[in-house]
């Protein structure tokens, strides 16, 4: 077994500036080989110090990045332009993706749609509300005007 330390996040295994113990021949063919980590040694701890503090200030950056966002974020309306049919009946419903380059479209930042919660699938045109996760703190609940296109 060799003990090494992580200069990226490896799934499965931890983040960057953990110290782990893997099989010799992973650390050697396939972690050392890629960048993914270093070997471990006495000095070695002041370089997963710096790799911790590195991590720290990048997680604080994103926190505000994302607090920032989701203030511009609540309290808009973002209109979605769907195609509907009599009555206000969309044909299919609103997907995370359109109503996240809705958002882009209307100035708001780019937001993935992947972090995008529909509570209830969106059927009609009207007022609707998702929630978008920001970060793993931060939710923001958006306005939805669906229209007909």
């Amino acid at each position: 077994m060799a003990k090494i330390i992580l200069s990226q996040e490896v799934i499965g295994l931890g983040a960057a500036g953990d110290v782990v113990e893997v099989k010799d021949g992973y650390a050697r063919n396939y972690l050392f080989p890629r960048g993914l980590a270093t070997v471990w040694t006495k000095g070695g701890e002041r370089q997963v110090e710096s790799i911790r503090a590195a991590r720290a200030a990048r997680a604080q950056h994103n926190l505000e990045d994302a607090q920032a966002q989701a203030e511009r974020l609540t309290g808009e309306t973002v209109s979605v332009p769907v195609k509907a049919g009599a009555e206000g009946r969309l044909f299919g419903t609103v997907k995370p993706a359109q109503i996240a380059e809705a958002i882009e479209a209307a100035g708001l930042g780019a937001v993935d749609k992947r972090t995008i919660t529909i509570e209830k699938s969106i059927k009609r045109t009207g007022r609707h509300v998702v929630a978008v996760r920001l970060h793993e703190d931060v939710v923001a609940s958006v306005e939805l005007d669906v229209v007909a296109a």
